[in-house]
């Protein structure tokens, strides 16, 4: 692992593409219409008859404030009393789920994401968690992964002690960058002081998971000012580190063309960004993960990629991709054993559908066996760097080599220039390749072609 990334300039010019991050395979641009609520019942029996376990998702929507950077589905209002209707709505979602499965189902991993989850009052907080715990087998032991998205700006010692009271026991703090030039760009002023009073509370609740979020590309940002908002970081010890590349995209995402773009860093400037991350990060004993996150040794992360047993889905790299995760709230993602499915990702939609006692289901997916298979190949590469062959043709009861005949001339393209190790038996990415593995995943994508490449970020 000390050799884990080699960084190699002229490899990552020719091969830092636009193409999906990989959440799922197929990825959420193939959902469509066709999936509706009855495809759901039937997973959700199917689901219950295997009595399989659980992640809950949880989405949490409303934004007192507005990070002009910002991709992910939110209402921005100083209007605290709009949560409740929402709440209200999102409780019937829950029962209405939760009479389709079965009351042993363990939920293994639960996350509350957002917008900002803890916009929620305390007492809503406690409502809402009242509700998941009546109606889903949530564990009382502690030994479950349950986690949430805090905006410091947002939390403070009491609250913190509310979310490990209420069975919290992980939490990512949403940083972006300390430097006060960049934060006025962005529109979100965030001191250092109020994210290490959260830490600091956290630690001493005994959480037992703080995670970081960074990004980088962000306006007014400098290689030099990043290296010092990434050592301020290192200082906190976290136990994990998210290092996201800024990908602006105004004409997708309305916030964004607040943004300057004159005041963005130049393709170089990101590059050198994130070489010195990755060198800050190594030299502190941070372990690279893969696809932008960094852990301690001791982390469960970096443990199960050591022991193989890593995988990946909506929630990012977890331990717990063997539940069926559900997704609850306005825009979620559900993945329940062959099917894909989102919620409506309009609030008002969402809320109607419920008001009538119907789910918001709007569009989904059901996988195919073609779609499983690519789905494990992609799954290995992105979370181990390696993929045996004779894994995938027992499971599948495929010759690997002439399922994916047409591919080899590319893949052999990787290999001579470096970026895996390709022979009859695997494929190795190796270090030069590993910040660039989501390009060898797209080798695989059967419909990678047929997409728009501007709706996604570059690997880089």
């Amino acid at each position: 692992m000390l050799d884990a990334i080699r960084w190699d300039t002229d490899l990552i010019r020719r091969y830092d593409l636009a193409g999906p991050r990989y959440t799922s395979y197929p990825t959420a641009v193939q959902f469509d219409s066709q999936v509706s609520t009855f495809d759901l019942f039937h997973a959700l029996r199917d689901s219950r008859k295997a009595l399989r376990p659980l992640s809950l998702y949880v989405h949490v929507p409303f934004c007192a404030n507005i990070c002009y950077y910002c991709a992910c589905n939110k209402v921005i209002t100083k209007d605290r009393g709009r949560a409740l209707p929402y709440l209200q709505r999102l409780e019937q979602e829950i029962q209405l789920i939760a009479c389709h499965l079965d009351p042993t189902q363990k939920v293994e991993q639960l996350h509350f994401g957002g917008g900002t989850p803890t916009f929620l009052s305390h007492d809503e907080l406690r409502q809402l968690m009242a509700q998941l715990r009546k109606h889903f087998n949530l564990l009382d032991d502690d030994s479950g992964d349950y986690g949430i998205e805090i905006d410091p700006r947002e939390a403070d010692w009491s609250t913190m002690g509310l979310l490990r009271e209420l069975g919290f026991n992980r939490v990512s703090i949403g940083v972006q960058d300390l430097d006060p030039a960049v934060q006025r760009a962005v529109n979100r002023l965030q001191s250092l002081e109020e994210t290490r009073a959260v830490i600091d509370a956290a630690r001493t609740l005994q959480f037992r998971s703080i995670n970081i979020d960074l990004i980088y590309g962000l306006p007014k940002q400098t290689p030099e000012s990043f290296a010092r908002t990434v050592d301020e970081v290192i200082s906190l010890q976290p136990d994990r580190l998210s290092v996201f590349n800024y990908a602006h995209l105004p004409e997708r995402f309305m916030p964004q063309r607040r943004i300057n773009g004159n005041d963005l860093p130049a393709p170089a400037q990101k590059l050198e960004m994130l070489q010195r991350t990755i060198e800050q990060l190594t030299a502190a004993g941070y372990r690279y993960i893969g696809m932008d996150h960094f852990a301690l040794p001791d982390d469960e992360l970096a443990i199960a990629q050591e022991e193989s047993t890593l995988q990946r889905n909506f929630q990012g790299y977890t331990t717990h991709g063997h539940c069926d995760l559900i997704g609850l709230g306005v825009s979620a993602i559900s993945q329940i054993g062959d099917l894909y499915c989102q919620n409506s990702s309009d609030l008002t939609q969402y809320q109607n559908a419920l008001a009538s006692a119907q789910l918001a289901t709007s569009r989904g997916l059901l996988c195919n066996t073609d779609d499983h298979l690519r789905r494990a190949v992609i799954q290995q590469l992105i979370c181990h760097f390696n993929l045996e062959f004779a894994q995938i043709e027992q499971t599948f009861n495929i010759d690997f080599q002439g399922y994916f005949g047409k591919l080899w001339p590319q893949l052999q393209g990787m290999a001579d220039d470096g970026l895996i190790k390709l022979d009859n038996e695997r494929i190795t990415v190796l270090p030069a390749g590993r910040l660039l593995v989501r390009s060898v995943c797209m080798v695989f994508d059967a419909y990678l072609e047929q997409q728009n490449r501007q709706r996604f970020s570059r690997v880089i």
